[in-house]
């Protein structure tokens, strides 16, 4: 029996693997055929990035994960490509794309998402508002190359998510990190009445709400709103109520940042993706095109702001995939708790300045090998990085 059949597992004894091997082969035949890119090979594989240092400081970066979890019989197999339109037509064909990437670490979202910015498989309780142990990309970032606190922003729509700016290294830490702005934080911060119908926008995590931490607004929110945004509150709240979902605000806020600070290390974490826990099919699609449509939006903005322009790189990546509907132990798209294939065997998608247009990537790399490669695209070393940087990128 075929492990895969029109780009969707199927049933049968197959190893890890095979499976992993199976779900990148299908990402790139699909790529290849329908699209056209050119298979990456060694002649294709040089990164055509500027290395004189006055680039390097004008450079910016950008990283999107699409977060959640998505599997690809959602998203790029034969039946779920209507839900990424944005993805295939107009992001990818512009992108080195690559098909095989594998998470091995502990599969929550926060301690993924922590992982992913250190470089290091994070082991902290995904349900607990602490920093991760091992310094941050925002940390190598501002320290090795001596830039300024207003460089460097995550934008998250979890509110369990406000410790992932700084790690609790001796060597780095506190001061030494990248800002984080809640935008579910900064409405619960606004004054009581204020937030009528905006309830919706505060749920925070659908599996097991109880261990979301809870965090209490202050008057620094509100600062971060009217001092750094450039945005009063009326406005914020006036706005939050146009909006559809907790990412839409997130990519709000992430736009008035590129506006406002112009960062050059700006990393957008996507979480509406996630209501698949609650067991609704149709509002785990609902996420899946929408977190699709605002990584087109937020490109679309990099093209037309100055600042960005010309001379950013974006990087879209899932935290980590979903479980196969062939699992016994797991619940199918509704969760990742088994660590089988399916949910761990992802893509990432590099745009813009320095990344070769129409190349697809079938070599296996770790999640944990973005930290370096920004290392060696930016000009810092992820020192306590346990990843390997992506040859494309040197």
């Amino acid at each position: 029996m075929q492990a895969f059949k029109n780009g969707v597992l199927s049933e049968g004894a197959f190893s890890a693997r095979e499976i992993a091997s199976g779900l990148s082969r299908s990402r790139r035949d699909f790529l290849r055929g329908a699209l056209g890119m050119a298979l990456g090979t060694a002649l294709v594989s040089a990164s055509p990035f500027v290395r004189a240092e006055s680039a390097r400081k004008r450079r910016k970066v950008i990283v999107i994960t699409f977060g959640g979890g998505a599997r690809d019989q959602e998203t790029f197999a034969p039946e779920g490509q209507e839900n990424i339109p944005h993805l295939i037509s107009e992001l990818a064909p512009q992108s080195s794309f690559f098909t095989h990437v594998t998470n091995q670490g502990i599969l929550g979202h926060y301690v993924a998402t922590a992982s992913l910015t250190t470089g290091v498989y994070e082991t902290l309780n995904n349900f607990s508002a602490v920093p991760p142990d091992h310094p941050t990309v925002f940390e190598y970032f501002r320290k090795d190359l001596r830039r300024p606190a207003s460089d460097a922003w995550v934008v998250a729509p979890s509110n369990g998510f406000n410790r992932i700016g700084e790690s609790n290294s001796r060597f780095y830490g506190p001061g030494t990190g990248a800002a984080v702005i809640l935008p579910k934080h900064l409405l619960s911060a606004t004054k009581p009445g204020a937030l009528n119908d905006l309830d919706h926008l505060l749920r925070d995590n659908y599996e097991n709400p109880m261990y979301t931490p809870q965090l209490a607004g202050n008057e620094f929110e509100i600062q971060q709103l009217e001092m750094i945004l450039r945005l009063s509150v009326e406005d914020f709240v006036a706005h939050a109520r146009t909006l559809s979902s907790p990412d839409e605000l997130s990519v709000y806020i992430a736009k008035r940042l590129m506006q406002q600070e112009s960062p050059s290390l700006l990393w957008i974490t996507m979480h509406d993706i996630d209501v698949a826990h609650s067991g609704a099919y149709s509002l785990y699609i609902d996420g899946i095109r929408r977190t699709d449509r605002l990584c087109a939006e937020l490109w679309n903005t990099v093209q037309n702001e100055p600042d960005y322009a010309g001379n950013t790189t974006m990087f879209i990546l899932p935290d980590f995939g979903r479980d196969s509907d062939y699992d016994a132990g797991g619940n199918g798209f509704q969760h990742h708790r088994t660590g089988d294939a399916a949910s761990r065997t992802t893509w990432m998608m590099a745009l813009g300045a320095g990344v070769r247009q129409g190349v697809v990537y079938d070599e296996p790399m770790q999640s944990i090998d973005l930290v370096p490669s920004l290392g060696a695209m930016l000009g810092f070393t992820a020192a306590q990085s346990q990843g390997k940087p992506v040859k494309e990128f040197l």
